[in-house]
Protein backbone atom coordinates (compact mmCIF):
# COMPACT_ATOMS: atom_id res chain seq x y z
CA UNK A 1 0.00 0.00 0.00
CA UNK A 2 1.47 3.27 -1.03
CA UNK A 3 0.56 6.80 0.08
CA UNK A 4 -1.28 7.24 -3.21
CA UNK A 5 -3.98 4.79 -2.08
CA UNK A 6 -5.15 7.13 0.66
CA UNK A 7 -6.66 10.34 -0.59
CA UNK A 8 -8.57 12.65 1.74
CA UNK A 9 -10.66 15.60 0.62
CA UNK A 10 -10.10 18.29 3.20
CA UNK A 11 -13.00 20.69 3.06
CA UNK A 12 -12.80 22.21 6.57
CA UNK A 13 -11.64 25.79 6.88
CA UNK A 14 -8.43 25.91 8.95
CA UNK A 15 -9.46 22.81 10.85
CA UNK A 16 -12.42 24.58 12.45
CA UNK A 17 -15.36 22.40 13.40
CA UNK A 18 -18.96 23.58 13.50
CA UNK A 19 -19.55 21.85 16.85
CA UNK A 20 -17.52 20.32 19.65
CA UNK A 21 -18.50 17.77 22.31
CA UNK A 22 -19.10 18.72 25.94
CA UNK A 23 -20.40 16.60 28.80
CA UNK A 24 -24.11 17.28 29.37
CA UNK A 25 -23.68 17.68 33.14
CA UNK A 26 -21.26 20.62 32.66
CA UNK A 27 -23.54 22.71 30.41
CA UNK A 28 -25.08 25.65 32.26
CA UNK A 29 -27.72 28.31 31.64
CA UNK A 30 -26.76 30.91 28.95
CA UNK A 31 -24.37 28.43 27.29
CA UNK A 32 -24.94 27.16 23.75
CA UNK A 33 -26.04 23.64 22.81
CA UNK A 34 -27.25 21.83 19.67
CA UNK A 35 -30.86 20.63 20.03
CA UNK A 36 -32.49 18.83 17.07
CA UNK A 37 -29.62 19.93 14.77
CA UNK A 38 -30.18 23.64 15.65
CA UNK A 39 -27.81 25.94 17.60
CA UNK A 40 -29.60 27.07 20.77
CA UNK A 41 -28.92 29.25 23.80
CA UNK A 42 -29.78 27.38 27.00
CA UNK A 43 -32.45 29.21 29.04
CA UNK A 44 -33.19 26.46 31.56
CA UNK A 45 -31.35 23.38 32.85
CA UNK A 46 -32.73 20.87 35.34
CA UNK A 47 -31.02 17.68 36.47
CA UNK A 48 -32.99 14.69 37.70
CA UNK A 49 -31.63 11.75 39.63
CA UNK A 50 -32.98 8.45 38.35
CA UNK A 51 -33.38 5.00 39.90
CA UNK A 52 -30.90 2.54 41.28
CA UNK A 53 -28.94 1.78 38.10
CA UNK A 54 -29.99 4.67 35.88
CA UNK A 55 -28.16 7.79 34.84
CA UNK A 56 -28.87 11.28 36.10
CA UNK A 57 -30.56 13.13 33.26
CA UNK A 58 -30.26 16.76 32.20
CA UNK A 59 -33.33 18.48 30.79
CA UNK A 60 -32.35 21.40 28.53
CA UNK A 61 -34.68 24.14 27.32
CA UNK A 62 -33.08 26.28 24.61
CA UNK A 63 -34.01 29.07 22.25
CA UNK A 64 -32.81 28.69 18.64
CA UNK A 65 -30.35 31.56 18.14
CA UNK A 66 -31.54 32.19 14.57
CA UNK A 67 -35.29 31.50 14.58
CA UNK A 68 -36.15 32.19 18.25
CA UNK A 69 -38.04 28.87 18.54
CA UNK A 70 -38.07 27.04 21.87
CA UNK A 71 -36.57 23.54 21.77
CA UNK A 72 -36.15 20.90 24.48
CA UNK A 73 -33.90 17.89 24.96
CA UNK A 74 -33.21 15.32 27.68
CA UNK A 75 -29.71 13.83 27.80
CA UNK A 76 -27.96 11.56 30.37
CA UNK A 77 -25.59 13.85 32.29
CA UNK A 78 -22.58 11.60 31.63
CA UNK A 79 -23.09 11.70 27.85
CA UNK A 80 -21.63 14.28 25.50
CA UNK A 81 -23.73 16.96 23.80
CA UNK A 82 -22.80 18.92 20.71
CA UNK A 83 -21.98 22.55 21.46
CA UNK A 84 -22.02 24.91 18.46
CA UNK A 85 -19.04 27.14 17.73
CA UNK A 86 -20.74 30.56 17.93
CA UNK A 87 -18.78 33.52 16.55
CA UNK A 88 -19.78 37.18 16.65
CA UNK A 89 -18.21 39.56 14.13
CA UNK A 90 -18.72 43.30 13.68
CA UNK A 91 -19.09 44.76 10.18
CA UNK A 92 -19.75 48.29 8.99
CA UNK A 93 -23.00 48.69 7.05
CA UNK A 94 -22.43 50.12 3.56
CA UNK A 95 -25.75 49.63 1.79
CA UNK A 96 -29.17 48.02 1.94
CA UNK A 97 -30.39 46.63 -1.38
CA UNK A 98 -33.98 46.59 -2.66
CA UNK A 99 -34.28 42.80 -2.24
CA UNK A 100 -33.46 42.85 1.50
CA UNK A 101 -29.76 42.05 1.37
CA UNK A 102 -27.15 44.17 3.14
CA UNK A 103 -23.71 45.14 1.93
CA UNK A 104 -21.13 45.04 4.74
CA UNK A 105 -17.51 46.13 4.99
CA UNK A 106 -15.14 43.55 6.51
CA UNK A 107 -12.01 44.32 8.56
CA UNK A 108 -9.84 43.47 5.54
CA UNK A 109 -11.66 46.06 3.40
CA UNK A 110 -13.65 43.56 1.33
CA UNK A 111 -17.43 43.63 1.01
CA UNK A 112 -19.77 40.93 2.24
CA UNK A 113 -23.03 40.88 0.27
CA UNK A 114 -24.61 37.51 1.17
CA UNK A 115 -26.55 38.47 4.31
CA UNK A 116 -30.24 39.31 4.52
CA UNK A 117 -31.74 41.95 6.79
CA UNK A 118 -32.75 40.46 10.17
CA UNK A 119 -36.26 39.10 10.68
CA UNK A 120 -36.56 40.78 14.10
CA UNK A 121 -38.87 43.76 13.46
CA UNK A 122 -37.34 46.06 16.09
CA UNK A 123 -33.77 45.50 14.84
CA UNK A 124 -34.93 45.79 11.21
CA UNK A 125 -36.58 49.17 11.92
CA UNK A 126 -33.49 50.45 13.79
CA UNK A 127 -31.21 49.48 10.88
CA UNK A 128 -33.45 50.99 8.19
CA UNK A 129 -34.10 54.21 10.15
CA UNK A 130 -30.44 54.66 11.09
CA UNK A 131 -29.29 54.00 7.54
CA UNK A 132 -31.98 56.36 6.17
CA UNK A 133 -30.78 59.09 8.55
CA UNK A 134 -27.24 58.71 7.15
CA UNK A 135 -25.74 57.36 10.38
CA UNK A 136 -22.59 55.23 10.42
CA UNK A 137 -23.81 51.84 11.61
CA UNK A 138 -21.91 48.74 12.73
CA UNK A 139 -23.86 45.48 12.76
CA UNK A 140 -22.91 42.40 14.77
CA UNK A 141 -23.26 39.16 12.83
CA UNK A 142 -23.62 35.92 14.75
CA UNK A 143 -22.55 32.78 12.92
CA UNK A 144 -22.90 29.14 13.97
CA UNK A 145 -23.09 25.82 12.12
CA UNK A 146 -22.86 27.43 8.67
CA UNK A 147 -25.62 30.01 9.28
CA UNK A 148 -25.22 33.74 9.76
CA UNK A 149 -27.59 36.45 10.92
CA UNK A 150 -27.43 40.06 12.04
CA UNK A 151 -28.13 40.09 15.79
CA UNK A 152 -27.17 43.57 17.02
CA UNK A 153 -26.55 47.14 15.91
CA UNK A 154 -24.21 49.92 17.05
CA UNK A 155 -24.39 53.56 16.01
CA UNK A 156 -20.87 54.98 15.66
CA UNK A 157 -21.99 58.50 14.76
CA UNK A 158 -22.99 60.46 11.66
CA UNK A 159 -21.25 59.89 8.32
CA UNK A 160 -18.52 62.39 7.47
Amino acid sequence: MSDDDHHFDSKADAGASKTYPQQAGTIRKNAYIVIKQRPCKVVEVSTSKTGKHGHAKCHFVGIDIFTGKKLEDIVPSSHNCDVPEVVRTDYQLIDISEDGFVSLLTESGDTKDDLRLPTDDQLLTQIKDGFGDGKDLVVTVMSAMGEEQICALKDIGPKN
